[in-house]
């Protein structure tokens, strides 16, 4: 079983950044799409973007031009700049393989507040 632990968030500014990362235990990471999902208080879990084996990319609305998913095959490692963050975006972060989920990790909590 693919263990994955997220890391980064905190507490930010409206208008702030954050870099979220993600580091898995997978052997085959380089060969899997991995995303970013969030879950805010009291709402469902949500994309916010894929990024495929080959540096294909894909954001949600939500996260265009604002943030950027990028990996490290070396590492093990998925990331997640996000820039201009709104109060919006508190949620708690998540990584997870799209089309071949493991057990969902504790997350990293992102608030953004004044």
């Amino acid at each position: 079983q693919v263990q994955l632990e997220e890391s980064g968030g905190g507490l930010v500014q409206p208008g702030g950044s954050l870099r979220l990362s993600c580091v898995a235990s997978d052997s085959f990471f380089s060969l899997s799409a991995m995303s970013w999902y969030r879950q805010a208080p009291g709402k469902q879990r949500e994309l916010v973007a894929t990024i495929s084996s080959n540096g294909r990319i894909d954001y949600q609305d939500s996260a265009k031009g604002r943030f950027t998913i990028s990996r490290d095959n070396a590492k093990k490692t998925l990331y997640l700049q996000m820039n201009s963050l709104k109060p919006e975006d508190t949620a708690v972060y998540y990584c997870n393989n799209p089309f071949a989920p493991s057990s969902w990790g504790q997350g990293t909590q992102v608030t953004v507040s004044s």
